[in-house]
């Protein structure tokens, strides 16, 4: 068996690409797409015919409707490939519009029901800031279920786990990249690798206390850099990865086990932790890591969503 297969046994694999056409190979559960990937996907010959059709459909509405079109024709057919569910983002110039966060995963679950998918199968990806978490809330409260990205701190994924969010995507990679530019010539690889890795600590010590008190609230570790940190959360709720790292984990035949269990996460002694506004305000400013990859982050995807802009305008 190999190692891809090997963690479909503790672990939902999602497949996070835009590239749908690679979805047969590795047969993944779920899909998550943001501005990035959309975006990289658009540029291949592939995929012109999506663009077109989305410029041609809303030629008559503002580019925001275009972009919409876009993002849900995605969806569309990834969804015809998996089972289960995709993730959809939301426009990261809203991450600290609340009203506006809303109104956008209103329209984006609109166009998807036009398609006959439900939402059940379809989740809303939101930056997990105050607002954004607040958006969340709300659009749970009326059967919308949300991703939240953007995750890089324990006081983010408890303020989620309160706004009774589908799920949560803490980003492991960056959290990695972090630490080791901070560390500079003192980083030591082996020594922050596999269960060490400070992106994986993370990840577990959110494990660890969703679990402990049962909250329902789905985790899936995100922005993998290699397949050791894959390894060391086998058995998280779910792991979103990109299709290189697929390969790699198809194409390895290595033992692996169990890394993380609902069991060991109840026998821990921990705290329950409630945050309000100022407290989360308070912890999210207080972690320099945090801080500083959700404020570059929400940049990124912006950047990148009017990348996509000036493509559908020149299409």
């Amino acid at each position: 068996m190999n190692q891809l297969d090997a963690l479909k046994q503790y672990t939902t694999v999602v497949a996070d690409t835009g590239d749908f056409q690679q979805l047969g190979t590795y047969r993944p559960q779920d899909a998550t797409t943001n501005p990035s990937l959309i975006l990289k996907a658009v540029q291949m010959p592939q995929y012109q015919s999506l663009v077109q059709q989305s410029v041609q459909a809303k030629r008559a509405q503002s580019l925001d409707a275009v972009m919409d079109d876009l993002l849900v024709r995605f969806g569309c057919e990834i969804l015809a490939l998996i089972p289960g569910r995709v993730s959809t983002e939301v426009d990261a110039r809203l991450s600290f519009d609340k009203a506006a966060t809303i109104a956008k995963a209103q329209q984006l679950m609109a166009l998807y029901a036009k398609q006959g998918i439900g939402p059940e199968r379809v989740l809303i990806k939101i930056a997990a800031t105050w607002e954004g978490i607040q958006a969340a809330a709300a659009l749970e409260q009326q059967g919308i279920h949300t991703n939240l990205t953007l995750l890089f701190s324990m006081g983010q994924a408890l303020a989620c786990a309160q706004a009774k969010v589908q799920l949560i995507s803490p980003f492991v990679g960056r959290v990695y990249d972090w630490y080791k530019k901070s560390a500079g010539a003192a980083w030591d690889e082996a020594a922050n690798a596999g269960a060490n890795d400070p992106g994986v600590k993370l990840v577990r010590s959110i494990y660890n206390q969703f679990k402990h008190f049962d909250i329902p609230t789905e985790i899936m570790g995100a922005s993998f850099r290699n397949c050791g940190q894959i390894l060391a959360l086998a058995g998280c709720d779910l792991l979103t990865i990109a299709p290189e790292l697929l390969a790699q984990l198809a194409g390895s035949e290595a033992p692996m086990s169990c890394a993380l269990t609902v069991q060991a996460a109840r026998e821990q002694t921990l705290q329950a932790v409630q945050l309000d506004e100022p407290g989360f305000r308070y912890a999210l400013n207080a972690d320099a890591m945090a801080s500083e990859k959700l404020a570059e982050g929400i940049r990124a995807f912006v950047a990148d969503t009017l990348k996509l802009e000036q493509l559908l305008l020149a299409a």
